[in-house]
């Protein structure tokens, strides 16, 4: 027996209700995440200008050091030079002027030779005994160069691993925000779909919808997860 047009009628009534209200409850779930992913996109935003304000000033405190250094390096060389000119003076055949020069050269070497320079200088000379075809320069040593810079390179790699941290968080933040505009494209399709009553129309919208939410839910699952 076929169906009366009033059981038809609200057979087809029902089905626009569970219609509408499937794409009540996707617009729901799409805002729910659109607001997750914007929140996150704005976390990573205030991280990103937190480490770059960070590791900015590290890095102007990495070049402070590096300066100190690099004159403490060049007021070294300064003395070498004046030392070596003493040694030479001090081994002239003019006993006077070898007895001055002596006089100078331990004064210098009391009031400018560091102690780190001063083990540079002891190292140079065994090398120097070692092989004195090569002439090692003081300066050369690793253990001054890293009682001079060391504090400069650990100052630059806590900066650059700060400005790096700023660069992660920054192409996190763009990639929520790109996933933020498809959630938003797609809760406009749901709202189209909404308000018309073509139910071809409404699938359309709904299955497109749906798909470019879940490809950005899926860009968005990959992020790693951020708190204040």
């Amino acid at each position: 027996m076929p169906e009366s047009s009033d059981a038809v009628s609200s057979r087809r009534h029902s089905f626009l209700e569970d219609l509408q209200l499937l794409i009540v409850i996707l617009l729901g779930v799409v805002s729910v995440a659109t607001a997750y992913v914007s929140f996150e996109a704005a976390l990573y935003g205030g991280q990103q200008a937190a480490a770059y304000s960070r590791g900015g000033a590290a890095q102007t405190e990495a070049e402070s050091i590096y300066l100190e250094a690099n004159q403490q390096y060049v007021q070294d060389a300064e003395t070498l030079t004046r030392l070596s000119e003493y040694q030479i003076e001090m081994e002239g055949t003019d006993p006077d002027v070898a007895a001055a020069a002596s006089e100078k050269y331990d004064q210098l070497y009391f009031t400018s030779v560091s102690e780190d320079l001063d083990a540079a200088i002891a190292w140079a000379q065994a090398e120097n005994e070692a092989d004195p075809t090569t002439y090692t320069d003081p300066q050369a040593s690793e253990d001054y160069q890293y009682a001079l810079f060391g504090a400069w390179s650990d100052a630059d790699t806590a900066a650059k691993a700060l400005l790096a941290q700023g660069d992660e968080a920054n192409q996190y933040s763009d990639r929520l925000t790109l996933n933020t505009v498809l959630m938003a494209i797609a809760l406009f399709l749901l709202g189209i779909a909404a308000v018309i009553r073509n139910r071809r129309a409404q699938w359309i919208l709904i299955g497109v919808s749906s798909a470019i939410f879940l490809l950005a839910l899926g860009l968005t699952v990959i992020v790693p997860f951020t708190w204040f």
